[in-house]
């Protein structure tokens, strides 16, 4: 976890990573998702809070995810993984020349805490929730790191991702939320 320490043995991470690639694979055939032996999905515990982020190359192809858990992890995942893949509005569905191309990243979150003034965030650590004026947008911890953002830009990039001018996050009636991320992807995995 940024900032913390992993709550996921590699062997869960690599079972989580496999099941988000199968589904997807699975899909393309017109086949029903994988699931994991009930042994193997006991091992993820409680519901969490998961986004599931694609990537060809440094470019983003779709990223989905709940703050809401949504059922263990073993079943949240695929779903989000489906979602990323095809239902992400900023891009057309994937295809399937593509998937090979793909990494494929797993986000697992914290439950979210009040943030009382922004400098309680710390870059890397935290990633960030904004609600304001009815919308609501969130930056994973990540996100700052991969785009060198000081905090001040991350929360204006959290205001813009919101529809919202720069200084949003400013307002008083803004609310901002911190949450940290377990977060692991196929790139590690991969020989260099």
């Amino acid at each position: 976890m940024n900032g913390g320490s992993p709550t996921l043995s590699e062997e869960g991470r690599r079972d989580l990573l496999g099941l988000a690639r199968a589904t997807i694979e699975a899909r393309f055939r017109g086949e029903p998702p994988p699931r994991l032996a009930s042994d193997r999905a006991e091992t993820f515990g409680e519901p969490r809070a998961v986004f599931v982020t694609l990537r060809i190359g440094e470019r983003l192809r779709g990223c989905i995810g709940t703050l809401a858990p949504e059922g263990d992890l073993s079943r949240a995942v695929p779903r989000f993984a489906i979602r990323a893949a095809f239902e992400d509005p900023r891009f057309p569905a994937l295809s399937e020349p593509e998937l090979p191309e793909c990494t494929i990243e797993i986000s697992v979150l914290t439950p979210p805490r009040a943030i009382g003034s922004p400098e309680e965030i710390q870059i890397g650590r935290d990633g960030l929730i904004l609600e304001f004026g009815g919308r609501r947008s969130l930056l994973l911890p990540q996100v700052a790191t991969e785009w060198g953002f000081d905090r001040t830009t991350f929360l204006a990039e959290l205001s813009r991702k919101a529809g919202l001018p720069p200084e949003a996050w400013r307002q008083a009636e803004a609310r901002l939320w911190s949450f940290q991320a377990e977060v692991f992807s196929e790139e590690e995995r991969r020989p260099v």
